[in-house]
C-alpha cells in the first residue's frame, strides 16, 4: 500500500511541478500574475506534502 501511495503522490508532485512551475518560469505576463501563480503552486505543494505525511503515518 505504501508503494502505491508513493507512486500516486510522486506523479501528483510531478504534474504540479510541470503544469504549475512552467507558467511561473516561462509566462510572459505581469510580475504580479506570476507571483500569484507561484504562491498558489507553493500552497498546492504544501497541501500535497501534508496529506502525504498524514496518510503515511496513518498507514504505518
Amino acid at each position: 500500500m505504501k508503494i502505491v501511495l508513493r507512486i500516486v503522490f510522486g506523479i501528483a508532485f510531478l504534474l504540479v511541478s510541470f503544469f504549475g512551475l512552467g507558467p511561473v518560469l516561462m509566462a510572459d505576463g505581469m510580475p504580479g500574475e506570476r507571483t500569484l501563480t507561484l504562491i498558489v503552486v507553493l500552497l498546492i505543494f504544501a497541501v500535497l506534502f501534508v496529506v502525504y505525511r498524514w496518510l503515511m503515518k496513518r498507514i504505518s
